[in-house]
């Protein structure tokens, strides 16, 4: 009998776990209806028309369709905006934040490296400072007038005054976003390492490995799921980077620091062309889509 009724109660039980189950995902989901799908849904249909901020479009926007993305695949402004994002991306994300804060990552867990608090705390300060503020410092250190904090420093070794956000602009907001971007970086692998069994480490120690075969064979392999899960997430905050760039170079000297997310803004904001804008967003999206997609296979990772 006791069994009988422990098998009778089992459908009862999975009834109300089916009925808790929407009440338990139904705020999320509205939450990502209202605030992810909608909007995306919203932003694609205003790339099929030509809606502008002022003017008669403004007021009445006529559906074009397609004409927008033909546009942009045919503009050689908006495919070099592309370029330059993937080149910023690259030396920023990829190769930047990644190798840096995994070097950061492995040194906190050496046993010799002393004053590890300070050195982590180092690391962890500019990702505490807000992007608007870091902007400003970085933009009142680089300045290319003698009061710029660099051009004092030069000064004091009777160097002559340096310009590198005119002359090497590209190369500047790189390196001011890696600066800003490896605590994450730290972080993430920090914690993945801790993953990491010591016996496996030392055993390959005691076969001869080096630290470099190691790390190569035994610890990368390991920790490969959370590195492309931070390439994912750092991929797609760097294409969206639009403040820092924009507060050191607004895009200059000329466009060579024009990455997508200030093409868009000028389009849509600066020219109101929101219907281009929002075209062009679309095609970032699905570009980031693809590289997502691409990140998840090669790390074997369901989604």
């Amino acid at each position: 009998m006791t069994i009988a009724k422990a098998l009778s109660g089992r459908p009862i039980r999975r009834r109300r776990e089916r009925g808790v189950l929407p009440l338990l995902l139904g705020p999320s989901i509205v939450l990502i209806a209202v605030f992810v799908i909608a909007p995306a849904g919203y932003g694609i249909y205003l790339g099929l028309t030509d809606t502008q901020l002022t003017g008669w479009a403004a007021r009445d926007p006529q559906f074009v369709g397609l004409e927008n993305f033909r546009n942009l695949l045919g503009s050689e402004d908006f495919l070099a905006s592309l370029g330059r994002t993937g080149e910023f991306v690259l030396w920023s994300a990829i190769i930047g934040q990644t190798v840096l804060g995994m070097v950061a990552a492995l040194l906190l867990r050496t046993k010799w490296l002393r004053g590890k608090g300070l050195f982590g705390a180092l690391v962890l300060l500019p990702m505490v400072v807000p992007e608007v503020v870091a902007s400003l410092t970085w933009a009142s250190v680089l300045s290319s007038d003698g009061d710029g904090t660099l051009n004092r420093l030069l000064g004091l070794f009777g160097s002559g005054a340096a310009a590198p956000l005119q002359d090497h602009p590209m190369a500047s907001v790189v390196i001011i976003n890696v600066w800003r971007g490896i605590a994450l970086a730290m972080i993430m692998f920090q914690a993945a390492l801790e993953d990491v069994p010591d016996e496996l480490i030392e055993s390959a120690r005691m076969d001869g490995a080096s630290a470099l075969q190691v790390f190569r064979y035994i610890t990368l392999p390991l920790i490969r799921g959370p590195v492309f899960l931070y390439l994912l997430l750092t991929t797609i905050t760097t294409v969206g980077v639009f403040g820092l760039v924009y507060f050191l170079t607004q895009g200059g000297p000329g466009q060579e620091t024009e990455l997508a997310s200030i093409y868009i803004f000028h389009r849509a904001f600066q020219y109101s062309q929101i219907g281009l804008g929002s075209a062009a967003s679309v095609i970032l999206l699905v570009l980031l889509m693809i590289l997502g997609l691409t990140y998840a296979r090669l790390a074997k990772v369901e989604v």
